[in-house]
Order: structure tokens, then C-alpha cells, then sequence
């Protein structure tokens, strides 16, 4: 590894533990997360489109499988900790939603305390995951904590930054991965046709996943190297003018082709509606205490959200359907507690 890769002899955790005789530190992180129930339960998540529309979109776990390729392969080639990266790649959207950002922007909108899905992460894993959360190091819990940066700077500055390179690593993979897929999954949804993308963007990733993928890669190891102005020298990570532009009217094509279509605003309303009665009824009716882990929350709000934000689709469709009928879709009667850790 580069004299800059975060080295896990060095992590820290916050209740100390003897150490593994054959896995390193974040090796042990990576592991934790890989086998822990929220992961699982990302197979059944919406990334942008929900699991009805078609079997071939990205649910919340493959995106987050190729957001961990991508990332390897980054940290291998700048000679980075791969097993950290790998950690927080596995780890990085544990906190999400069902229904995706759309049900993210909602759980917000009622939340006193509002809701972000990185904060969120954080706490599966420090509290939450299997009833005591996973003990994971320092490192692997920032990056947790910092991977996401919405429609801001690609490099995060000052105190938003990752305190490892592994984690500024995360950020930049998590665009490319999504940046490549959704425009794909929007093809095969027949939201939009690739070939009328504008020719300036087409240019520059071509026209598969594939190609934008490779372009940006490419262009990333072409336009970082080593920092001059610190000592020791670090490795700064960074994308060529051109290409941060052509990343920004990519990105600007979704949000408006693709987030905004009215096809894909119809089916998210229908999580909206489900989210929103489940919150409302958890937060006011005590009988339905049963469901939530109220030790674990500072008050019931919190608790609601807990509960709320650990649904996949599914579960949260069939819990409203509970709660409108008062019987158990007999799919759900065994595991029907198990959705906070």
C-alpha cells in the first residue's frame, strides 16, 4: 500500500476487543456489515426504481455491489486500503429508506429531527444492527457518516471530509456507479432513450453504463497524483474541468429526465402515502408499541423512524395493508419484529 493508505493496525474502536489472528481490523468491518440483517434487507430496497417496474433494475443492494467494484478497483490502482474501502462501500446506504430518496425526502418531512440516510447509516451500525450495533472502527464509521454528498462538491473539504482517503474514495465511486446505472435502468424502463441524450453529454460517456463508467475512471487516474503541499505528500483525488462539467450536465439530464418523470413521481407517490400512514399511526397509537425499540430511541419519534427507515418496500406495502385491515399478509407473520436491526 502508499505511505497515504490507511493501515488497520493503527484503527481504533470504540470498545476495544482482541484482535483477529487471521482477519486485519476492517477486514472484520467488512465482514460484520456483509452479515448483519439491515444488508440483507437492501436487496428490497428501491434505488431509483421500485422492484415492481421491472426484475433487471437496481434494487438498493446492487447498487451498493457496484458501488464496492468500483471502489476496489479505485483503491487497488492508487494502491489504497481495499478492505476498508470495501468496508464502507458494503456499509454506505445501510440507512436508506424504502421507496429510496423519495421516501428519504418524506421520513424528513415528518421527523422533527428530520432524516438523513448517511447520519442514519451511522446509527445502524453503532446502535441498531442485531440489537447492539457492529463495534466497527473509527474509520469505517466515518466513512459511514460522510460518504454522501447530495448535489454538492464531488471532494468534500474541511470537516465534511472523510478523515481517510478510503472514504473520499466512497464518494466519488457512489457517483459513478449511479451516474452509469440510472440513466441504463431509465432505458430499460422506457422513461428515456439513450441515443437522444445531448450529444455534448454522449461524446463524453458514450452510451452504455460500460462506457461511462470507463470514462470516468480514466479520467480520474489521469488527473490525480500526489499533493505538494502537504508533507508528507497524500495523493489527491481529482476529475479533469471537462469532465466535472460533463458530470454536471449528466447529472442535470437525470434529475430532469429521469428523477422528475411523471411516470416515476406516480409510482413513488404510492410510497409517500404508505410511509406517511405508518409513521402517523406508530406515532399516536400505543398498541402498536410492539414494533418498536423504545431502549434504544431517546423518544418514540425516534423509535417511529428506526422502525420506518429499516422497511424494504415490501414489508412496508404489507404493514400498511396491517394496518388498514388489521390482519397479517400470512408472508410476513413470522418476521414481522425484525425490521429495526
Amino acid at each position: 500500500m502508499a505511505p497515504y493508505a490507511a493501515r488497520s493496525g493503527a484503527a481504533t474502536r470504540e470498545k476495544d476487543e482482541a484482535a483477529c489472528p487471521w482477519r486485519s481490523a476492517f477486514q472484520r468491518d467488512r465482514d460484520r456489515i456483509l452479515h448483519c440483517r439491515p444488508f440483507r434487507r437492501l436487496a428490497h430496497k428501491t434505488q431509483v426504481f421500485i422492484a415492481t417496474l421491472g426484475d433487471h433494475h437496481r434494487t438498493r443492494l446492487t447498487h451498493t455491489l457496484e458501488v464496492s467494484q468500483i471502489a476496489r478497483t479505485l483503491a487497488r490502482c492508487f494502491r489504497l486500503n481495499e478492505d476498508l474501502t470495501e468496508a464502507i462501500a458494503l456499509g454506505h446506504d445501510l440507512g436508506h429508506t424504502p421507496f429510496g430518496h423519495a421516501g428519504e425526502r418524506t421520513l424528513a418531512s415528518l421527523h422533527p429531527g428530520g432524516f438523513e440516510h448517511q447520519k442514519h447509516s451511522l446509527r445502524i451500525v453503532e446502535k441498531l444492527a442485531d440489537g447492539q450495533g457492529l463495534n466497527l472502527t473509527t474509520l469505517t464509521r466515518d466513512g459511514l457518516a460522510k460518504h454522501s454528498k447530495g448535489r454538492g462538491a464531488i471532494f468534500a473539504t474541511g470537516s465534511a471530509a472523510p478523515l481517510a482517503l478510503e472514504g473520499q474514495l466512497i464518494r466519488v465511486a457512489d457517483i459513478i456507479a449511479y451516474m452509469a446505472h440510472d440513466l441504463d435502468d431509465a432505458g430499460r424502463a422506457n422513461l428515456v432513450d439513450p441515443k437522444t441524450m445531448p450529444q455534448d453529454i454522449a461524446q463524453v460517456f458514450g452510451g452504455k453504463a460500460s462506457t461511462r463508467i470507463q470514462a470516468m475512471v480514466t479520467d480520474l487516474f489521469a488527473n490525480s497524483g500526489l499533493s505538494s503541499g502537504s508533507n508528507p505528500p497524500t495523493l489527491q483525488l481529482a476529475f479533469s474541468q471537462t469532465m466535472e462539467q460533463a458530470m454536471e450536465r449528466l447529472r442535470g439530464y437525470l434529475h430532469e429526465k429521469v428523477y422528475s418523470h411523471p411516470r416515476l413521481i406516480d409510482e413513488l407517490k404510492k410510497g409517500d402515502e404508505t410511509i406517511r400512514l405508518i409513521y402517523q399511526r406508530l406515532l399516536e397509537d400505543d398498541s402498536l408499541s410492539v414494533f418498536l425499540e423504545l431502549d434504544k430511541a431517546d423518544d418514540r419519534a425516534q423509535a417511529v423512524v428506526d422502525f420506518v427507515a429499516g422497511m424494504t418496500d415490501r414489508y412496508a406495502l404489507r404493514f400498511e395493508e396491517y394496518l388498514r385491515t388489521g390482519f397479517w399478509p400470512k408472508a410476513i407473520q413470522m418476521e414481522r419484529y425484525f425490521h429495526v436491526r
